[in-house]
């Protein structure tokens, strides 16, 4: 039986098992996929039991997608980009790290909004923390023509402007006022929607009405951000299927099979979070 896992400290807050438990189901796979909490400092020891082939890989999640990548024997050139890897791959004694944030980005939008991407020439991004990496590169490897960096702190925003270049302006929350009238995308990368929290004056009624707002954070599923949004007649799309599409990458390279990111899924998912 084929073994894989979700690696956290913490971990229980993961809904990781449930998505693959419900694939595993679905295609009959004798297989299995389990939440472990790993410190930092033992991740060490779960590297050496993946090298010893207990498990064929695993995801990885907070705070541990940074701390992996030095124990990899090789990291996908995107994972480098990104500086994380959410995914291990392990095979013939070695272990290869991948990030497939920037999947799930790229198929959430697409499935939720098809055609987002195309003509779309400037879009602003909010927050500059480590989630902001992977929508960088993803938005980037789209061609968008100009990306505004928001950040509450600007220096952090110019710092990540700075090591991305390409088309990156880095900018304060400040700026959004003026910057979106031309804005066809806003994405928010930031923790801000969880527990209630919410951006203070930021001024959604001047996006143009063709324009999208989608958010990385998906409890609740509908965040005040893309409450307000909805409230203006703005198309919205929340981050439950970021999750969703991220995890088909890593289900597909440890069992063999590319699993379809169905209604069904969705909905099981939704239920299990309260919804």
């Amino acid at each position: 039986m084929k073994r894989a896992f979700v690696i956290g400290h913490p971990i229980k807050h993961s809904r990781s098992p449930l998505i693959h438990g419900l694939w595993l189901r679905t295609y009959g796979i004798d297989g299995s996929y389990e939440a472990i909490d790993v410190e930092p400092r033992a991740l060490p020891a779960l590297f050496d039991r993946l090298r010893a082939g207990e498990f064929v890989g695993g995801n990885v999640t907070i705070p541990l997608k940074e701390e992996v990548l030095p124990l990899c024997d090789t990291v996908d050139p995107l994972a480098k980009a990104i500086g994380a890897a959410n995914t291990l791959v392990a095979g013939e004694g070695k272990v290869h790290g991948f990030n497939t944030d920037f999947v799930g980005f790229l198929g959430n939008l697409d499935q939720a909004a098809p055609g987002w991407s195309d003509g779309l020439d400037q879009a602003i991004v909010l927050g500059a923390g480590g989630a902001a990496r992977a929508v960088l590169v993803a938005l980037k490897y789209r061609g968008i023509g100009t990306i505004h960096l928001l950040n509450r702190t600007p220096e952090r925003a110019r710092v990540l402007a700075n090591e991305f270049g390409g088309p990156l302006h880095a900018g304060s929350l400040g700026d959004f006022a003026a910057l979106a009238p031309a804005a066809g995308l806003v994405v928010n990368t930031t923790s801000i929607g969880m527990h209630g929290t919410r951006f203070d004056g930021l001024a959604l009624d001047r996006l143009p009405k063709s324009a999208i707002v989608t958010d990385i954070v998906y409890v609740p599923l509908e965040t005040p951000l893309l409450a307000d949004a909805r409230a203006y007649g703005l198309c919205v799309v929340d981050g439950l299927g970021m999750l969703l599409h991220q995890a088909v990458p890593g289900f597909e390279a440890w069992f063999g099979i590319r699993p379809d990111v169905t209604a069904e899924l969705r909905s099981a998912l939704e239920a299990a979070l309260g919804q």
